[in-house]
């Protein structure tokens, strides 16, 4: 099915100034009854933030944005989620509001909506899913190593490690102290130290920027390639549409591909789509218009 909106890539304008967020789980119970993981992922570094939870209630989602976000980075531009209600709940709201963090969500089942060529928050959480699902009841354990291994390898993006760009140079890594290397036999004085610190600084802001035009040209193309598909797909608000059904197994072969009809309430920059049954009862979150078409009776 040819794609019904032209791809707007999104490209964070400077490091920690917009954050994807979401939640992967529920696992087997782990260490302290780990049950779930919270993941921030900032849009230009690709630096990752994780951490176990026992639960997805709404103040363990605040605690971890002002605990992992807010203090190690201060206070972004904008958050990336889905519709959960954990993200929806008013007291998040009201906080990223309070401090003027505005909100964006992502349409289901179509994470392009965030305006990334490709989402660069859904790889790296698939990624990490992957990864932590190998290490069964013993996840929680291993989720040190899992983002230790993203966060030093480069980014297919930016050519860069996200370590690099968060902190203006590489992390010493395992192969260094076994195999020795300048960074770990050499003692620096304090003055080749501080210049040491002062030529890092100095390379810093290029190799950002460098990052940053490396990300945005690849994006670009991924768009053209998208955009060259695409049969514009729009539905009037007040119109009668279907909606695919989700894939359910338990029903075999012969349900249904389509439901509905629902009636379109509000339409969303992007291809989104707020939709309502005909008894007027709203369906949660968005709706991408790839999993809608026109309603004929």
């Amino acid at each position: 099915l040819a794609p019904p909106k032209e791809l707007n890539t999104l490209s964070s304008p400077w490091p920690f100034t917009w954050w994807g967020m979401d939640i992967l789980g529920p696992f087997t119970t782990g260490l302290h009854g780990g049950k779930y993981l919270i993941v921030g992922v900032d849009y230009f570094t690709k630096w990752v933030e994780a951490e176990v939870i026992p639960n997805i209630a709404d103040v363990t989602i605040l605690r971890f944005f002002k605990k992992n976000i807010l203090a190690r980075f201060g206070i972004p531009q904008a958050v990336v989620t889905d519709n959960g209600t954990q993200f929806t709940d008013k007291n998040f709201q009201e906080f990223l509001a309070a401090i003027k963090t505005k909100q964006h969500f992502t349409s289901v089942e179509h994470p392009q909506t965030n305006g990334q060529a490709e989402s660069a928050n859904r790889v790296i959480l698939r990624g990490l899913k992957r990864r932590l699902e190998e290490g069964k009841d013993k996840w929680v354990e291993e989720l040190w190593s899992v983002l230790w291994a993203y966060r030093t390898t480069p980014h297919s993006t930016t050519g860069e490690t996200p370590f690099r760009l968060t902190y203006g140079t590489e992390a010493v890594i395992p192969v260094e102290v076994e195999e020795l290397t300048w960074r770990t036999t050499q003692p620096l004085s304090n003055e080749e130290n501080n210049e040491a610190i002062r030529e890092e600084l100095d390379l810093i802001e290029e190799l950002r920027t460098a990052a940053s035009l490396r990300e945005a040209s690849l994006k670009q193309k991924v768009a053209a390639r998208h955009n060259l598909k695409v049969i514009n797909r729009e539905f009037e608000v007040g119109s009668l549409v279907l909606r695919r059904n989700a894939k359910d197994t338990h029903h075999g072969k012969l349900t249904a591909n389509w439901e509905g009809p629902y009636r379109v309430r509000a339409k969303t920059d992007h291809g989104g789509y707020h939709i309502e049954t005909l008894d007027r009862k709203q369906l949660p979150r968005t709706w991408n218009a790839k999993k809608l078409k026109q309603y004929y009776s």
